[in-house]
């Protein structure tokens, strides 16, 4: 066994590898640009490396840079995480070379495999389905037109070399596949240092799922079973679970032995993915194989046991798999949320920032259920525009989906995090969408359920209701706090009131409440009581309460006249004021927001690559105007509506904030 090994990456995988690495007794090497010296696997790690400035192609992906770190700390093995230089094949023969395992797959099996051309060749050869399209390589934008329109809209442009939904658009005319091959194809060099395209038909309505399968070079392969990933966005994965709702055991059967059949086809040795496009009769095609670790692999060692990290190492050092195909168990249900740097009130444009506040929620069994975070970043790091938006992977685990979801709900309403935007809230929607608990999905699921972007979230009557039971209850707290009570009311103190209104999304509920020592029954008209139970005290930013019987966790901030509060999914600003201030509150006239149609503002913090227009030019509406890179990912801007540029108030290499102006329009 290795005594110390190198991880070839940042962030939350490097952390992940580092966990299995310090419990096998291996110690560990991390690697960092300058952007990253601060960083939680920097500190985790037992020896660290800076390689280099924050941009990734001179630092994390130069492979002469983090060969040097491996001669500099002798280490005698290297893990790569996924992305940067995990499906390289000149990493990995460089390694081979300076006598250092790699752990992961041969060299070769890199070069087949990790290559999206090569791999559909190989795999259509072997007798796996392949969906329709354009194998070879295509020169430009116009031979990407011809071929796109040879094979009949909607195509898919795909990074030969890409990974993680980088470098890949759907197009649905010749002028999406001539604008989406010139942003894949500069996607794909900015991200892999390959910018070779490839173009297949899009099969629309499809489910992504995907086959785990580990081999090792004694001639065993096996598959631990499958990942549905069908909760895409932009084509980068957003949630996952293990199972999926959809797959029988024959099809289970069926896409495993075919995935393995695929993976001794090409002298497989470590963890590989074999992902397929299924359709609504379960048929399944071949989409890609990946040579690496997944993002999403926690899913797979939840209802298995198995820890994947530790069988790559294991297997890299020439030890067999422990175990059969017939003894790898499916156990249970588990579920992946993604949670990431962006805004998802701005159609999910990255964010970047300090996390002024990080508190994940606490991992472990907690009865029935497990919770897990897998993350590479701590309270009052930084988030950087120069790497991906994914700050951490909370998975749930429960004996059935139902309770996996129920118990990610819960997770996701205890995840505090300030500073920055973040996906927290849609996370909490996808939850609680109906079509998402049934389990009928499609990787256009997203598109489809949110056409006009993420607006937020309203919650139903009774779920209102029990927020304004709650924030009633604590604003008498808070009320008592500031009178100097003692909490226990009697006619010798201060008499907080009986009744109130509380203002939430839209509406006015008259509510009266009788309070007790850590409790309190809130009446509504009509009737009704619900009674709130639990510890909260002001200047808590989680309210852990109990209402009608129910859990219910809160967000808490307070706000002038009340509190700012979120749980599944919702952003609530709300008021609690007596029935007299509630009467004259609603004569108050309505704010409204500033005109901004004449401007076109920078939708996040990012870099300015291209400009497309020019002063006095006439725009129609979804003309390109500007390309803002930011995360790794390529942001086109379009006009809303026909107009001219007045004024250029940007330039093109500038660093812009969000919001900043990029033009003004006459």
């Amino acid at each position: 066994m290795f005594n110390k090994i190198l991880i070839a990456n940042r962030g939350e995988i490097a952390c992940r590898v580092i966990k299995t690495a310090r419990r096998m007794g291996i110690r560990t090497v991390a690697v960092y640009s300058e952007a990253d010296a601060r960083a939680l696997h920097v500190q985790m790690a037992d020896e660290a490396v800076c390689i280099g400035p924050a941009p990734a192609a001179q630092s994390y992906i130069s492979i002469e840079r983090v060969m040097d770190a491996v001669r500099r700390t002798g280490a005698e093995a290297v893990h790569p995480g996924y992305g940067f230089l995990s499906e390289n094949p000149r990493f990995a023969a460089a390694l081979a070379e300076a006598g250092v395992a790699f752990i992961g797959p041969p060299t070769s099996a890199v070069e087949a495999m990790g290559d999206k051309i090569t791999s559909k060749r190989i795999a259509a050869e072997a007798g796996v389905n392949t969906v329709p399209g354009h194998m070879g390589l295509i020169a430009d934008a116009d031979e990407a037109v011809r071929i796109a329109s040879g094979i009949g809209y909607p195509v898919m442009i795909k990074a030969s070399a890409g990974g993680g939904g980088k470098g890949m658009r759907i197009a649905w005319s010749d002028a999406e596949a001539r604008e989406g091959f010139q942003a894949s194809k500069n996607e794909a060099a900015a991200s892999f240092g390959d910018d070779r395209i490839f173009i297949e038909k899009f099969v629309d309505q499809p489910r992504h799922i995907e086959i785990q399968v580990l081999a090792d070079r004694h001639g065993n392969t096996v598959y631990l079973h499958e990942r549905e990933c069908s909760i895409q966005r932009r084509n980068q994965k957003v949630v996952e679970e293990a199972p999926s709702p959809f797959l029988d055991a024959a099809t289970r059967k069926a896409m495993g032995e075919q995935a393995c059949a695929l993976a001794r086809a090409v002298g497989y040795e470590s963890a590989g993915t074999v992902e397929f496009i299924v359709d609504g009769d379960r048929n399944f095609y071949f989409l890609e194989m990946n040579t690496r670790l997944q993002v999403e692999h926690p899913v797979t060692e939840l209802i298995t046991g198995i820890d994947l990290v530790e069988q790559m190492i294991r297997v890299a050092a020439g030890e067999p798999l422990p175990f059969r195909q017939e003894e790898i168990a499916l156990n249970g249900w588990a579920v992946e949320s993604r949670l990431y740097a962006e805004d998802p009130y701005r159609r999910f444009l990255p964010s970047t920032g300090r996390l002024t506040r990080y508190r994940p929620p606490a991992e472990g069994r907690q009865g029935d259920t497990v919770v897990r975070n897998d993350t590479g970043v701590q309270e009052g790091g930084e988030i950087s525009r120069f790497y991906d938006p994914m700050i951490a992977k909370l998975c749930t685990w429960a004996p059935t989906r139902e309770g996996a979801i129920d118990a990610m709900a819960e997770a996701l309403d205890g995840f505090e995090v300030e500073g920055i935007g973040h996906n927290l809230p849609f996370l909490s929607a996808v939850m609680a969408h109906p079509r998402f608990r049934e389990g009928r999905l499609t990787t256009a699921f997203i598109a489809e359920e949110w056409p006009e972007g993420f607006a937020g979230v309203e919650l139903p009557a009774p779920e209102l209701r029990r927020v304004a039971a709650a924030a009633v209850a604590m604003h008498r707290v808070a009320e008592i706090r500031r009178a100097r009570l003692s909490g226990r009311l009697d006619h010798h103190e201060r008499h907080v009131g009986r009744d109130w209104v509380v203002q939430l999304q839209g509406e006015r509920i008259p509510v009266s409440i009788l309070a007790e020592p850590g409790a309190a029954d809130v009446t509504f008209l009509g009737g009704t009581t619900l009674r709130v139970e639990g510890p909260w005290a002001p200047g808590q930013s989680l309210a852990r309460l109990t209402v009608d019987g129910r859990p219910l966790v809160l967000k808490v901030e307070a706000a002038t006249g009340g509190f700012r509060l979120r749980t599944r999914g919702a952003d609530l600003r709300v008021r609690v004021m007596t029935p007299r201030e509630a009467e004259l509150a609603a004569l108050m006239p309505v704010k409204l927001p500033p005109d901004t149609s004449k401007s076109l503002l920078c939708p996040m913090p990012g870099l300015l690559v291209r400009l497309l227009v020019a002063e006095g030019e006439e725009v129609e509406e979804g003309q390109a105007l500007a390309t803002v890179e930011a995360m790794k990912m390529e942001n086109t801007l379009k006009a809303e509506r026909r107009a001219r540029v007045q004024a250029i108030r940007a330039r093109e290499g500038e660093t812009l904030a969000v919001d900043q102006v990029i033009l003004e329009f006459a």
